[in-house]
């Protein structure tokens, strides 16, 4: 896989860099903070609702969280 960056590496750091906490996200998609913990592990996947979700919270692409992109932030 190279120097390709998991999606579930890509929110953790995207929500640590906002000093945000797992419980703030999690409420901002309407789940749970152990719901959340568990996207983050990778334990369960990420429904594209939250995927969009987690787009507007952070100002970036779809691609960008999936590694397919370099960082856009839109305005």
């Amino acid at each position: 896989m190279g120097s390709e960056v998991s999606y579930t590496r890509m929110i953790k750091d995207l929500r640590e860099d906002s000093d945000y906490t797992q419980e703030y996200v999690a409420n901002y998609l309407g789940t749970s903070q152990t719901m959340y913990a568990r996207y983050e592990r990778g334990a369960n996947e990420l429904p594209i609702r939250h995927l969009v979700k987690l787009c507007q919270l952070y100002g970036v692409s779809s691609d960008y969280i999936l590694g397919l992109s370099k960082r856009i932030i839109r305005n």
